[in-house]
């Protein structure tokens, strides 16, 4: 009877242990959710996230930064493990509390990414943020006759100088600097009679025959590949896919000024997944993975491993790369604080 017992014991013992693993296995999520701007991503890079991380891949996509943090601010950050975010409303996310500091010891590939964007502005401390992509913000238009090194923003501003129609960008810091950058200013005012100028210098581009309307950047560069619109303010990797498509079309960073910015890849504050969200960072990050990255969709990688990998047409192709010139006369966008409430108000006037 005591061995009999015993063997019972042993038998039920092995099924709840059985039992317990297979509930811990159900209940580890199997999925990483990111968040991202529309485009960005390799889509053969999604199977073979799974092959090496065991992770199915989730996207969910986006085309303006405010609709993005709108989005997480009403519905919540559970559904989502890793935000793809510009660097300008970083600090607005974390003071919202819609993420949280990132365990780097969970990133050993985080060792390849460049000096240069390390300790960014939006996170000196590297606690909430590795960099994904960088890039620029210019206007991609189609005609051989302007040189690209003399557009001015006066190409689309000034309806005198209009040869076609144009849209705008659909994001309210990026067009309402580069109406400050137009006028004169600097792309990071918050003095209230400088955004009052570039409201009305948006005001009166609205009311210009040729203007189309404001388009996310996927749609703005479609639509001058097209022929539908003749000029649209764009990211330069949109630019990029469709100059690939039709060398006839330029693109120019406007001699006023504009701005470079890097997207950062962040942990959401209630990450279902934070493991997945980990090995999602880490990945992206591997040097063979950032090459194939930058180059699927023509943006920048700061990861200098991966640099090390692209060929030099890619690292000289002043589209992806701009020239010191170019980089001269951009800057980095700022977190406007507590005057963010002023874009917020200027973008709403802007957009009636």
């Amino acid at each position: 009877m005591k061995a009999y017992a015993l063997h019972l014991f042993i038998v039920v013992l092995f099924a709840s242990l059985l039992c317990s693993c297979d509930e811990e296995k159900q209940q580890q999520p199997k999925t990483v959710s990111v968040i991202l701007y529309s485009e960005y991503f390799d889509p053969n890079m999604i199977t073979d996230f799974q092959m090496k991380t065991g992770y199915k891949l989730q996207l969910e996509l986006y085309e303006a930064q405010e609709d993005m943090v709108g989005k997480l601010q009403a519905a919540g950050t559970s559904q989502y493990d890793v935000i793809i975010a510009s660097d300008v409303v970083i600090q607005q996310m974390i003071k919202l509390g819609l993420i949280v500091p990132i365990d780097t010891n969970k990133i050993p590939n985080r060792v390849n990414v460049a000096d240069q964007f390390k300790n960014p502005i939006y996170d000196p401390t590297n606690t909430y943020t590795v960099p994904y992509l960088w890039g620029t913000t210019g206007i991609l238009y189609r005609d051989t006759t302007i040189d690209a090194n003399n557009v001015s923003y006066n190409m689309l501003f000034n309806p005198r100088n209009t040869k076609g129609n144009f849209s705008l960008l659909e994001e309210a810091r990026s067009m309402l600097s580069m109406a400050l950058l137009s006028k004169g200013f600097s792309a990071n005012s918050i003095n209230v009679d400088e955004i009052n100028q570039a409201i009305d210098q948006l005001l009166q581009v609205k009311q210009d025959p040729h203007f189309l309307g404001f388009d996310g950047s996927v749609n703005g560069a479609d639509k001058v590949l097209s022929g539908m619109n003749w000029a649209a303010i764009v990211f330069n990797g949109e630019a990029m896919d469709a100059i690939a498509e039709d060398s006839t079309l330029q693109f120019a960073i406007p001699t006023e000024g504009s701005f470079m910015w890097v997207d950062a890849m962040t942990l959401s504050s209630n990450a279902p997944n934070p493991k997945g969200a980990y090995a999602f960072m880490n990945y992206i990050l591997d040097a063979k993975i950032g090459a194939q990255l930058a180059k699927s969709i023509n943006y920048a990688s700061p990861n200098k491993a991966a640099l090390e990998i692209v060929d030099d047409t890619f690292k000289k192709n002043r589209v992806i790369n701009p020239s010191k010139e170019e980089i001269a006369r951009m800057v980095f966008l700022r977190d406007p604080g507590d005057a963010a409430v002023l874009f917020d108000n200027a973008w709403e006037i802007v957009k009636k």
